[in-house]
């Protein structure tokens, strides 16, 4: 069995089930239909030796779910001439195939106008009206953070924050907010107290906030706006301090950054679908297995114990709420 069937005969349901509020009765003011979304994050074709049949595997399940658009979440892959079929299979599998910025889509000296250009993105934040709800998404990286002391940039500065109030004031249509980084949870950007604030206060406009990048897997609302994490498509990253070899070693030779990770066995990933007739969210994820030895059995010493036990997982979990 190839690794793309595998991957689907292991696929496994999760769901994600929305308390109704404000945004709800807005959102069944316009639509009666689903919508249908899939979602990849951090998938790092450049850290990975099976990046892209990780990316295959999702755009296949998602074809067979028809869904009306894809979204992946940033760290996806450097714009090197390398990396353009990647990028291209994404971009041209579906009409609808939206890109969020990551901190490591610049890595190895490439620079943000690159990106946009061979990601085919207008610009590095941006909101549309979709499917009849407003995706708005934001851009993570921002300098200029008072509280940056050096390693990359994790900030929402104050231009784009005027330039989304301003979305949040004039749109009548039901939110979902995509960023990279998270805005609430584990490793939130430099900011997060002041745009938890921003976005409280338009919580009767906001669906879901969704963020990639902390490669965990957790659920959390803060001032009355649900936030929501997706795991990495890939791994979960350990550091130097913890490198070991979880593949042959001709495969961490020709990879090398590949030592500091922990592995999932299979490509994670989740599908979105907004039920705005009855005003609920199913969310549809993947359970898979570490290759080799796991964050937990290496020792690794970040996060909180109970963080470790409940959001550092090869997975999406199941989740009602």
């Amino acid at each position: 069995m190839n690794q793309r069937r595998r991957f689907l005969k292991t696929l496994g349901i999760s769901s994600l089930l929305i308390t109704q509020s404000s945004s709800w009765i807005l959102a069944r003011s316009f639509s009666k239909s689903k919508i249908k979304l899939g979602l990849i994050s951090d998938l790092h074709q450049d850290v990975m030796p099976d990046g892209k049949a990780r990316l295959e595997v999702f755009l296949e399940y998602m074809n067979q779910k028809q869904v009306d658009g894809l979204i992946q979440l940033g760290d996806f892959a450097v714009p090197s001439s390398e990396n353009q079929e990647l990028i291209s299979l994404f971009n041209s599998f579906h009409p609808h195939a939206f890109h969020v910025l990551g901190n490591h889509d610049v890595d190895y000296g490439h620079s943000w106008e690159q990106c946009l250009q061979a990601y085919g993105m207008k610009s590095r934040y941006y909101s549309l009206e979709f499917k009849r709800i407003q995706l708005i998404v934001l851009d993570g990286n921002d300098t200029g953070s008072p509280a940056h002391k050096g390693g990359y940039p994790s900030y929402v500065g104050p231009q784009q924050q005027e330039w989304l109030k301003d979305e949040l004031e004039k749109t009548e249509l039901p939110v979902l907010l995509i960023s990279h980084q998270p805005i609430a949870g584990i490793y939130t950007i430099d900011n997060a107290l002041e745009m938890q604030d921003l976005l409280g206060k338009y919580s009767d406009k906001i669906l879901l906030a969704i963020n990639g990048h902390a490669h965990v897997d957790q659920h959390l609302v803060v001032k009355g706006v649900n936030y929501l994490h997706i795991n990495s498509a890939s791994y979960y990253w350990v550091g130097k301090g913890l490198a070991h070899e979880s593949y042959p070693a001709e495969v961490h030779e020709k990879y090398p950054e590949l030592a500091f990770t922990c592995p999932y066995s299979q490509s994670l990933f989740a599908l979105l679908t907004l039920d705005l007739e009855k005003g609920e969210i199913l969310l549809e994820g993947r359970k898979a297995e570490w290759v080799g030895p796991s964050p937990q059995e290496l020792g690794i010493s970040y996060l909180t114990e109970k963080e470790r036990v409940e959001n550092l997982i090869p997975g999406i979990s199941s989740r009602t709420i």
